[in-house]
């Protein structure tokens, strides 16, 4: 699926502007002059009252705001035609989102974001999406099919070394025996949509497909869940069947509590998995698959993700014996004169793993103050964005070399 290759994550709200438009042209010609084949985003579609496209009204519509130009003419017939080739979800976020009008907007950003990656392909650059495995409460999926989310339970995660009360999310939880007698057909359609705007995708909380932690609804925290079974590879043999019976390019986001059986599902579907260099110095954890020595070809090495802090902003909190394990690993391969931040990110380069992934936020060495997320914290997130100019062809100059230093180069 990958050539070595390396990209950046940077989410359409966080470009100049935050939406589409000739700053993202812009934005795309810059990852080209930096050497870079990949530009990743996250879920695109509109979302809650607190920005988080992660419980967005709709798995499937792509947000307005977004659109570079909201007021583009679109005709009734084109309206029209767009509903009659999205089936499976158009007609229902129409009627929960305001008619013709919602699709019209639909319309507006299809061409947008076409022209978009036609422009992107033409510089060599290709673009990973998102698909969270949930939905949000009340989204249109969620109204449209109740039949096929369990009543009574809603999804989280156990409690675990970061969190005495574990993850109350609050999503509706599947019903994979129902999802199962319909074909897994939701699914099928979610996916061929999502692979039909971006050429690869990662596929959110991977091992919520093995098995999910369910809550009871109305619980206080997450720990009175248990873990609920999930529908394993008959979801993604299904998916494949209907989309061609090739692979399906995604990738496996499976961080977290690991067990045998996630591990054992995602290398069987061929999927690669993640790594990330902030979790490359667990003290104690010498056998972690994140230690750079551990690597391996069917992962992709992130720096960092939108739930994680900038690497400055990491670097600046970590106990100062981390601190000095990350300086020692850092001049023992040689990157010991450059900044903390590019020292670090040229190490991690060097990754075996054919995909390196790093952050908008790190190429400009911001620090905790330009974190996208923080995981927990319902407020103050999602509002990280770029100030026109602020990627100067510097910057690229500087990630081209350590690009084509690790062999990375287009």
């Amino acid at each position: 699926m990958f050539t070595r290759s390396s990209g950046i994550q940077l989410h359409i709200t966080s470009l100049p502007g935050g939406r589409l438009g000739p700053e993202a042209y812009r934005w795309v010609d810059w990852l080209s002059t930096a050497g870079q084949s990949w530009w990743q985003v996250l879920p695109v579609g509109p979302p809650d009252r607190h920005g988080s496209p992660y419980k967005s009204r709709s798995a499937f519509a792509a947000w307005r705001g977004l659109l570079g130009d909201p007021s583009a003419p679109v005709s009734a017939d084109e309206a029209d035609a767009f509903a009659a080739a999205h089936p499976a979800w158009a007609p229902g976020w129409a009627a929960a989102a305001g008619g013709r009008r919602a699709l019209a907007d639909q319309v507006r950003f299809q061409r947008e974001w076409d022209a978009l990656r036609a422009h992107a392909a033409d510089r060599g650059v290709r673009v990973i999406g998102d698909v969270p495995i949930y939905v949000a409460p009340g989204s249109a999926d969620h109204l449209d099919h109740p039949g096929l989310f369990l009543d009574g339970v809603v999804a989280g995660a156990p409690p675990d070394a970061y969190s005495d009360t574990g993850q109350l999310w609050g999503n509706p939880f599947y019903d994979w025996p129902a999802n199962r007698r319909e074909g897994y057909a939701w699914w099928i359609a979610r996916l061929q949509r999502t692979l039909s705007l971006f050429d690869v995708a990662r596929v959110d909380h991977f091992r919520g497909f093995v098995a999910g932690w369910a809550v009871p609804e109305g619980a206080r925290d997450a720990r009175g869940g248990r873990w609920r079974r999930g529908p394993g590879r008959a979801l993604f043999d299904a998916a494949g069947a209907a989309l061609g019976g090739a692979p399906l390019p995604l990738i496996a986001e499976d961080l977290g509590v690991i067990t045998a059986a996630v591990e054992r599902l995602r290398v069987e579907l061929g999927l690669p998995g993640m790594v990330v260099a902030q979790f490359a110095f667990e003290p104690d954890d010498e056998t972690s698959p994140h230690r750079l020595a551990h690597h391996a070809p069917d992962r992709i090495a992130y720096t960092g993700t939108h739930d994680s802090d900038t690497l400055a902003g990491w670097l600046a909190a970590l106990p100062p014996d981390v601190r000095a394990e990350v300086d020692r690993t850092v001049a023992a391969a040689g990157f010991g004169r450059r900044s903390p931040v590019w020292g670090l990110t040229a190490w991690w380069m060097q990754s075996v793993a054919p995909l390196v992934m790093l952050q908008a936020q790190d190429v400009l060495e911001l620090g905790s103050e330009a974190r996208m997320n923080t995981p927990g914290r319902a407020t103050g997130n999602w509002r990280w964005r770029l100030e026109p100019g602020q990627l100067t062809a510097r910057h690229a100059r500087r990630l081209r070399d350590v690009t084509a230093e690790a062999g990375r180069l287009p």
